[in-house]
């Protein structure tokens, strides 16, 4: 017989206070069910991990330093990591690239937990963001903030209207994983208040409507994972301080030219390992 949520959620909370005091999960309470815990990861690039080391998954552009990968292994959790690179909701139920099996089909009944990150394809952020990039100074270009006003802002509604998609995502999970604790990571602070032009090449005011449209997004991730018995890691709050404009020292998401070794526009190795601590106290969190 599998865990309920309640002891599911109560053995990764006794597993995450056994890694912090330096116990073996594997002692870390007595109650624990002899077989791991069931996880899986489904998602987008921002779940998967594009080109950090070493890629699990090439078709997929899939990293074993994700941030489920990170979570797993706070959790002691055995890991089916099925996030892919380019994803979109779509993908959950249907074959992406008409290849790969339905993210969906990792589900189970017996799934303990489960992750996602889902949307920014969906509403094409990617896009927004590269039609933001200006290499030269004001007013030497088009501004996507006053261009985006001129059109009614097709990607604040785009937003607007995903949001039902998602929570027929999130029941749909819930059916194939009744168990199971569901934890929804939002998306990143990507640029800070004003931007940084010129080491990122985008002026203050697309920079500020940018992050504004990424933060939409995590608004409606939020209440939707509200509405359907979801847990919400704002990622945005870990990231704080830790954007594009950054020190690449410091950096959680890279920039437009990536100083490590990951995609552009999407978390590091560094940021990966802080959004998958925040997940894992998520998930155990009662």
């Amino acid at each position: 017989m599998r865990p309920t949520r309640a002891r599911t959620t109560a053995v990764m909370a006794a597993t995450l206070s056994a890694c912090a005091l330096g116990v073996s999960p594997a002692g870390a309470t007595s109650s624990r069910a002899a077989e791991p815990l069931e996880y899986v990861a489904i998602g987008d690039s921002f779940a998967a991990g594009p080109l950090i080391p070493d890629q699990s998954q090439w078709s997929c552009l899939r990293s074993g330093r994700n941030y489920p990968a990170v979570a797993a292994e706070a959790l002691g959790a055995q890991l089916t990591d099925v996030s892919c690179s380019g994803a979109k909701v779509s993908d959950f139920s249907g074959r992406q690239f008409g290849l790969l099996p339905p993210q969906y089909e990792a589900l189970k009944p017996s799934t303990d937990l489960v992750t996602l990150t889902i949307g920014g394809n969906d509403v094409s952020l990617v896009a927004t963001a590269l039609g933001c990039v200006n290499l030269l100074p004001k007013p030497a270009g088009i501004s996507c903030a006053d261009t985006a006003a001129a059109k009614g802002d097709p990607t604040a509604k785009a937003i607007e209207a995903w949001s039902a998609t998602f929570g027929r995502a999130l029941d749909e999970v819930h059916r194939r994983a009744p168990n199971a604790r569901i934890v929804v990571a939002g998306y990143a602070t990507y640029i800070r208040k004003d931007g940084c032009w010129p080491t990122q090449p985008i002026w203050d005011k697309d920079g500020n409507y940018l992050q504004a449209r990424v933060n939409q997004l995590n608004g409606v991730l939020a209440q939707q994972s509200k509405a359907h018995d979801a847990t919400y890691v704002d990622t945005a709050a870990v990231s704080a301080g830790h954007d594009t404009c950054a020190a690449p020292s410091e950096r959680y998401i890279e920039g437009l030219v990536p100083s490590s070794v990951a995609a552009p526009l999407h978390p590091n190795a560094q940021g990966m390992a802080a959004f998958g601590a925040a997940v894992a106290r998520a998930a155990a969190r009662p």
